[in-house]
């Protein structure tokens, strides 16, 4: 089976690059991304990206921009979005849930808990793993 390309944007690089260590124990191949302008270059030119995990706040482009812009193309229209964000932003859930995100982490979060939500929205079964947090 081929990797699973996965776009990972956080302007946190200690957190993409857990993000990447523990997606990449599974059939995804991860592509970082440290702002939102960098997220959206790297969606226009890598086209087989099949699930996107944006954090809130990002220089340039936040999350949500990029989100709109992702949900703006009618190609990715269908395209799973996990939008990050540290705890006490309902606000911007709600405008995420509204621009179309497929699901919201809150920060702290479990990467075990991400892997088996990331896995789950591109329909790829997983094993259980370690328990911890980021």
């Amino acid at each position: 089976m081929a990797a699973i390309h996965a776009l990972v944007a956080d302007d946190e690089p200690h957190i993409g690059r857990i993000i990447k260590m523990k997606l990449e124990q599974g059939p995804f191949r991860v592509t970082l991304a440290y702002d939102g302008r960098e997220a959206l270059e790297i969606l226009r030119r890598e086209p087989d990206i099949q699930i996107v995990l944006l954090d809130l706040m990002m220089p340039y482009l936040s999350g949500l921009d990029v989100l709109a812009e992702i949900r703006a193309d009618p190609r990715r229209a269908a395209l799973p979005c996990i939008i990050l964000t540290a705890a006490g932003q309902e606000q911007q859930h709600r405008l995420a849930l509204r621009l179309g995100a497929t699901d919201f982490v809150t920060k702290p979060f479990s990467p075990k808990k991400l892997y088996a939500r990331t896995a789950e929205l591109v329909g790829v079964a997983h094993e259980e793993g370690g328990v911890d947090a980021v």
